[in-house]
C-alpha cells in the first residue's frame, strides 16, 4: 500500500498564520527528491511568517525522521501555536530528548580572555622545554660522535645531504634568479631619477650577499626540507617505528635527529652561496638591460662595494638557520601521536613555525652585527 505524500500548507486564519501538514511524514516519504525539495521550501515559507502555528492533526504516520525534521526546523523548541495527537507528542518529545541542543557562543569576558592567555603561554613553554630538550641531547650526541667518528651515521648525513641540498638547486637558483630581476629593475627605477645609476651594484650586494640570499634560502629550505622530515618521523610514529626503535635500545637523537641537523648545517651556506649567485647573476642581467651597467663594469665594483664580512656573516647566518630548521622538523615529528590527523596538523607547524624563527633569528642578526661587515 503506497503511503500518502507528505504535505505542508500555510493558511491564513482568524489567530494568523498557520501550516497545516497531511500525509505521511516517514523517511520512505520525505526521502523522495521532489517530496524533500517542496517540503522545505513549504517550511522555509512558514518560517518566515511571524507568530505561525502548527498544526499536526491531518498528518498519518510521523516517524523519528519527520519528528526531527520538525523539531529543527522549529529551531529546536517547541512553538508558541501548536495542535498536535498524544502519539505526535510523544514522539517530538522523544525527539527532544535525545537531540544536542545548539551550542551557545560564549561570551566575551576578561578572565576567559584571561585563561586562553594563560593557555597559549602554557602551550608555548611546553614546546619550548621540548625543543630545548632536544638541542641538549643533540650536544650529547655531538660529542659521542667526536668520541667514536666511525660508528656514526655517515650513511644517513649523506643521504640528508642529497635530498636536502642537492635536490633544492633548482628550485633555489630559480627563485633567487627572479628575485635579483625584481630588485634591480625596481631599484634603477628609483637610481636614475638621481643620477645615481651606478650604486646599484652597491644595493644589490649589500641586500642580497648580506640578507635576501641566506634569508630566501632558509625560507624555501624550511618550506620543502624542514616539512620533509617532520612528515618522515611523524609516519615512523604513525607506522610504529619509533616504538620499535626505542624497544630495540636504538637512541633515536642519534639516528633521526643528528644526521639530519648535520646534513641542513652542512647543506645551508652552500644552498645560501648558490641562491645568493643566482640572484646576483638576475640583478647583474636586468641592471645592463635596464641601465647599462655592463657586467664587467659589476664584477670589478662589487669587491669594494660590498667587504667579505658580509659574506662570512651570512654563511654564519644560514648554519644557524639550518639547525633550528632541523630541530624544528625534528621536534613536531616526534610529537606527532598516531594519526593522519596529527600528522598533517604538525607538518604544517613545522613550517609556520621555522620560517618565523628564521624571520626573527634574521632581524635579530641584522641588530647585533648592524656594524659588522660594513
Amino acid at each position: 500500500m503506497n503511503e500518502p505524500t507528505p504535505t505542508l500548507t500555510l493558511q491564513i486564519t482568524a489567530d494568523g498564520p498557520c501550516a497545516r501538514l497531511g500525509g505521511c511524514w516517514s523517511a520512505a516519504r520525505l526521502a523522495e527528491p521532489d517530496n524533500w525539495d517542496s517540503i522545505q521550501q513549504a517550511i522555509a515559507d512558514c518560517m518566515g511568517q511571524t507568530g505561525c502555528g502548527w498544526n499536526l492533526t491531518g498528518i498519518m504516520r510521523l516517524d523519528h525522521t519527520g519528528a526531527q525534521l520538525l523539531w529543527n526546523a522549529w529551531g529546536r523548541q517547541w512553538p508558541a501555536q501548536l495542535s498536535l495527537q498524544p502519539g505526535q507528542r510523544a514522539m517530538l518529545e522523544r525527539v527532544a530528548h535525545f537531540t544536542t541542543p545548539p551550542p551557545k557562543a560564549p561570551r566575551f569576558s576578561i578572565l576567559r580572555a584571561f585563561l586562553k592567555l594563560g593557555e597559549a603561554v602554557w602551550v608555548v613553554l611546553d614546546h619550548a622545554k621540548g625543543l630545548l630538550r632536544l638541542m641538549g641531547q643533540l650536544q650529547i650526541d655531538l660529542v659521542t660522535l667526536l668520541r667514536a667518528p666511525r660508528r656514526g651515521p655517515w650513511r644517513d648525513v649523506s643521504g640528508n645531504l642529497y635530498h636536502i641540498g642537492a635536490t633544492a638547486l633548482p628550485i633555489t637558483a630559480l627563485v633567487g634568479f627572479m628575485i635579483g630581476i625584481v630588485l634591480a629593475y625596481l631599484m634603477s627605477r628609483q637610481l636614475r631619477q638621481f643620477g645615481a645609476d651606478t650604486f646599484i651594484v652597491n644595493i644589490l650586494g649589500i641586500a642580497l650577499i648580506r640578507e635576501l640570499g641566506p634569508m630566501l634560502a632558509a625560507i624555501l629550505i624550511a618550506g620543502r626540507s624542514g616539512s620533509a622530515i617532520t612528515a618522515q618521523i611523524g609516519v615512523m610514529r604513525v607506522t610504529e617505528e619509533l616504538d620499535a626503535m626505542r624497544v630495540m635500545g636504538i637512541p633515536r637523537g642519534f639516528r633521526l635527529v643528528l644526521p639530519r641537523a648535520l646534513a641542513i648545517a652542512l647543506a645551508m651556506p652552500l644552498i645560501a652561496v648558490w641562491t645568493t649567485a643566482a640572484s646576483m647573476l638576475g640583478g647583474m642581467l636586468a641592471a645592463d638591460l635596464v641601465l647599462g651597467v655592463t657586467p664587467a663594469y659589476f664584477f670589478a665594483t662589487l669587491p669594494n662595494a660590498v667587504s667579505i664580512g658580509n659574506l662570512w656573516l651570512a654563511l654564519g647566518k644560514s648554519v644557524v638557520f639550518g639547525l633550528l630548521i632541523a630541530l624544528i622538523g625534528c621536534h613536531y615529528g616526534l610529537r606527532v601521536k598516531p594519526n593522519t590527523e596529527s600528522l598533517g596538523q604538525g607538518t604544517t607547524a613545522s613550517v609556520v613555525t621555522s620560517i618565523t624563527m628564521v624571520l626573527l633569528v634574521d632581524a635579530a642578526f641584522a641588530v647585533i652585527f648592524k656594524n659588522v661587515g660594513l
